[in-house]
């Protein structure tokens, strides 16, 4: 792990308050990393001192030994939120291939680490505090209650879905009971040899638990000029997701966009950039919330600025359409901050910030959307128009 420059007046107060993981058996060749840092642990690696109290994300690969391929596995994390002087103990479980860190639960071991730890400090890398700035731009929404409530009950987030069998079918009869073709026979055609697959599930405990997104943008009951409106403009939908998820705070949605950006970015997991883009359109696609949630509105410029500096201007263009997600998304946001009604505070901070990626990025904002055709909408069973 590589040290660097630090005031002396940062160090020492890092050194007297930061808190301390000691991670051993960690095997070298490990990718392993803190925040917005990582690094490839050396032989002599025993964890990471002086970190800055509050939350974190650690995140490591295992890699195999050169003798077999030396192969990088998917990325592991968790976050982790850390008291002043915390000392947290963990050890590498060689057949999970993870950390274990039930020592941490062990008091007398805890303080046989903490009476020893001027011996440990030459095997302790120092935490990369120049990422911390960033770090907290990225995360400054995101508590740790938010950060528990969202990541998986199993404690880790991981780049791969953790999937089994949703039917232990082991024979031929278990497959015959329920129906489904044999495998002990040659398909026929590409639809036997997929119905032949397993139907895989997630394993419990592993899911990323993010806020349910409504499908239905409409309220029950509404009529069909009720059912374009709400289409068009998706307020009833993020209403409904704030006062399921996040009623008694709901600027928290805030922080769980930060938390899919930070599961993607560094986590590596796709299924937070794609919770991220649909919590952000309907986010942007809300024009009545924007008139009643200024501070909301302000909050989120907030995110997206911090956000959209670590990414290159390309990362959102879809490969096959090269339309670009988030210019549509963000001409709608800024066609309704200029709206009636909307305050100006949140006016003149939505104009900066749109010619502020006008510059950065060259998207134009202005251009006019092939989408822009009247809204078409499914209405509801039973439903016609005169």
């Amino acid at each position: 792990m590589a040290t660097v420059d630090m005031d002396p007046d940062v160090a020492r107060r890092l050194f007297e308050e930061g808190a301390t993981l000691v991670l051993l058996g960690v095997p070298q060749g490990t990718e392993l990393g803190i925040d917005y840092k990582s690094w490839q642990v050396g032989p002599r690696f025993r964890g990471v001192k002086m970190i800055p109290p509050g939350l974190h994300f650690l995140h490591y690969c295992s890699v195999n030994s050169p003798s077999c391929g030396g192969e990088t596995g998917p990325k592991t994390g968790l976050f982790l939120t850390l008291k002043p002087r915390e000392i947290l103990l963990a050890n590498w479980d060689p057949k999970e291939e993870d950390l274990n860190f039930s020592a941490s639960k062990n008091e007398e071991e805890v303080r046989r680490i903490r009476a020893n730890l001027q011996d440990l400090d030459p095997f302790l890398g120092p935490y990369p505090y120049e990422v911390m700035r960033k770090w907290v731009a990225l995360t400054d929404r995101l508590t740790q209650e938010v950060a528990s409530e969202l990541q998986p009950l199993s404690g880790r987030v991981c780049a791969f879905s953790d999937v089994i069998p949703e039917l232990q079918l082991m024979h031929t009869k278990d497959r015959e009971e329920q129906n489904l073709p044999r495998n002990d026979t040659a398909c026929q055609s590409m639809r036997e040899g997929l119905d032949k697959l397993p139907r895989m599930k997630q394993r419990e405990g592993t899911e990323l638990r993010f806020s349910h997104i409504p499908k239905q943008t409409y309220p029950p009951g509404a009529t069909p000029a009720q059912i374009t409106q709400y289409s068009m403009d998706q307020s009833y939908a993020l209403e409904t997701l704030l006062e399921k998820h996040h009623k008694l705070q709901p600027l928290n949605v805030l922080g769980e966009l930060q938390f899919a950006f930070v599961c993607f970015i560094i986590g590596n997991v796709y299924e937070g950039f794609e919770h991220w883009k649909d919590l952000l359109a309907l986010l942007c696609r809300s024009e009545e919330a924007m008139r009643s949630r200024k501070d909301l509105y302000l909050g989120l410029i907030a995110v997206l600025y911090h956000q959209l500096g670590e990414v290159p201007p390309d990362f959102f263009v879809d490969i096959v359409s090269q339309n670009n997600f988030l210019t549509s998304t963000l001409q709608d946001f800024f066609q309704f901050a200029i709206g009636p009604g909307v305050d100006g505070t949140l006016r003149k901070r939505a104009e900066k910030f749109k010619a502020h990626l006008t510059k950065k990025f060259r998207w134009d904002f202005d251009a006019d959307l092939e989408d822009c055709a009247p809204v078409v909408v499914e209405l509801p069973e039973g439903v016609t128009l005169d």
